[in-house]
């Protein structure tokens, strides 16, 4: 399968670093420069993957990503030259899958690319719906609901869920979680982790603040409640 990319920045000498690279790895990539541009060319062309540029004329690339979202499964990588790690954890809050710094190599970002696709490829494997309480998460339709509403996920906290729910009630460490769902534990590091586990609180449990679903071991990781 040759994936789409949607390549966003309002600076052409950043597209033009970018796009014969990626075009030599194989995918098909198609450019934007403006927020609302990013919006009507998603739309258009149903990419696989967006890299998306945090400062954007218009509207800035955290609105883009919330709307983005809206649209369907796609796996987003921001690119941001902010640094501070408060920054990088808004960026995985709204909804990105990972997040990158200005500058970087063009090696580093390929590899986070497909480090995203592959946790998006991997959800084809078939799994019973399993059934926890109120909430039900189908594997092979990676979809998940609660009363009988979807709740939308994305690929990355599909993942986490799935890794967490397929064994209630055994503690994984952080490390375990960014091998076995984020794929690499290279290119992320475990305050990754937190900021989608608490993505995914906000979406499931009744009140984040006293999950009963994703529950925190104090010193060593998380666990799924046991199925009910």
């Amino acid at each position: 399968m040759t994936h789409k990319l949607l390549l966003v920045d309002d600076e052409e000498k950043v597209l033009e670093f970018m796009e014969p690279f990626l075009q030599g790895e194989g995918y098909i990539t198609v450019t934007a420069r403006t927020g609302k541009e990013a919006l009507a060319k998603a739309r258009e062309i149903k990419p696989s993957l967006v890299v998306l540029d945090w400062m954007l004329p218009e509207m800035s690339g955290l609105d883009v990503c919330r709307e983005l979202r809206k649209m369907g499964p796609v796996g987003i990588i921001m690119v941001t030259a902010r640094t501070d790690e408060t920054d990088k954890i808004v960026g995985l809050e709204v909804g990105a899958d990972d997040y990158i710094t200005k500058p970087f190599s063009l090696r580093e970002l390929s590899a986070r690319i497909r480090s995203v696709l592959r946790r998006m490829d991997g959800h084809a494997v078939a799994m019973q719906t399993l059934h926890y309480g109120e909430l039900s998460i189908s594997e092979s339709e990676c979809r998940v609901w609660k009363r009988g509403q979807e709740i939308p996920l994305t690929p990355t906290e599909l993942k986490l869920l799935l890794t967490l729910a397929s064994r209630p009630g055994i503690v994984y460490s952080r490390l375990q979680l960014l091998q076995a769902a984020l794929d690499d534990d290279i290119l992320n590091d475990e305050r990754t982790v937190d900021a989608h586990i608490s993505r995914i609180r906000k979406k499931i449990e009744d009140d984040p603040s006293q999950p009963v679903f994703i529950q925190t071991v104090y010193g060593f990781g998380y666990r799924f409640g046991e199925r009910t």
